[in-house]
């Protein structure tokens, strides 16, 4: 049964993903933003004042106090994902994490155990299951009118300091392999239609200050035979975000966020895919219509799992070969 109440969510984040995801629920019909907190009250409520949010506070715990709140979006640093969503859960909120749900297995299994125990809606930020022009690719699969090859995908940003996508700077290190290669991971397993049965990864010297490293190549095989091949950098001074090539049986695709073009760089028309061309706002639509309609929600804890025992995996492989 659909529940047709105004539903009432709040942000908790006021960075660039924070500001995104506030425009994204504004377009959404019956929805209010009914809170926002971030790292601080002062910074809270320049992001309210900015998005026309009603109110502002301190601290997380202020809104899961709230009993006129339904839900939470999170969009606060990797580190705290986790907790905050085990938090949420708890606390009888709907939650929606930005990616990555955790920075470690044991985390992440943690937020389904918590999912299943309550019966929550509760949604991870994997947007690339959303963009139109993953969308349209993938209604070519389901239709058996094509069958992947290989995905050969890029990863860059000129990220030397630690800054964010608004050029701020950042209180948190963001991380190549949890964070950015997560996308990648989730969509391989989630397009091949089959799950990741052999991954192997490499990485670049570690930077020294952040003490991550700024290069990392990864190969994933999934159980039907399709073949992945991801690169990541912080270094590269070019063209920034993510950039997936589908080599397939049928055709080439090149997909730049919302925007799809052919193996030759033709333009593909994706407009009619979906309600809206913002993949960050279908995103959240799916959040809000699980909640309504008391349902699982695609790129659901229990969906994109796999995805965190895939990067552990990888982890161990990397810190093994840091060590010998």
């Amino acid at each position: 049964m659909t529940d047709d109440r105004t539903l009432r969510i709040a942000l908790a984040g006021g960075g660039a993903f924070g500001a995104k995801h506030a425009a994204a629920l504004r377009r959404i019909e019956g929805v209010e933003v009914a809170a926002v907190v971030s790292s601080s009250l002062e910074r809270a409520r320049k992001f309210a004042a900015e998005q026309g949010v009603g109110r502002a506070v301190a601290t997380l715990d202020e809104v899961l106090a709230m009993d006129d709140v339904d839900a939470v979006v999170l969009a606060t640093p990797t580190q705290m994902h986790a907790a905050q969503t085990l938090a949420c859960l708890e606390a009888g909120k709907h939650v929606q994490v930005e990616i990555p749900l955790a920075d470690s297995l044991g985390d992440a299994e943690a937020c389904l155990a918590a999912q299943e125990r309550t019966g929550l809606v509760a949604m991870v930020g994997h947007t690339r299951r959303f963009n139109p022009s993953h969308q349209w690719v993938r209604r070519r699969i389901e239709a058996g009118e094509f069958h992947i090859q290989q995905m050969d995908v890029q990863t860059y940003f000129f990220r030397r300091q630690n800054l964010n996508a608004l050029g701020e700077p950042r209180s948190w290190t963001d991380h190549l392999l949890w964070h950015h290669a997560a996308h990648t991971v989730d969509l391989f397993a989630y397009q091949a239609g089959a799950p990741i049965v052999q991954a192997n990864a490499i990485q670049g010297p570690l930077h020294p200050e952040l003490g991550i490293a700024m290069d990392m190549s990864i190969q994933l095989r999934a159980a039907n035979g399709a073949i992945c091949t991801l690169s990541l950098s912080f270094n590269n001074d070019g063209p920034l975000g993510t950039f997936f090539r589908y080599i397939g049986d049928t055709g080439t695709y090149i997909a730049r966020y919302d925007d799809l073009f052919t193996g030759k760089d033709e333009p593909i028309d994706v407009s009619g895919v979906d309600v809206s061309m913002d993949g960050i706002e279908l995103q959240d639509r799916e959040f809000v219509a699980a909640i309504r309609e008391g349902r699982e929600p695609n790129s659901s804890i229990a969906q994109v799992l796999s995805c965190y025992r895939t990067l552990a995996g990888l982890e161990e492989q990397l810190n093994a070969a840091a060590g010998s």
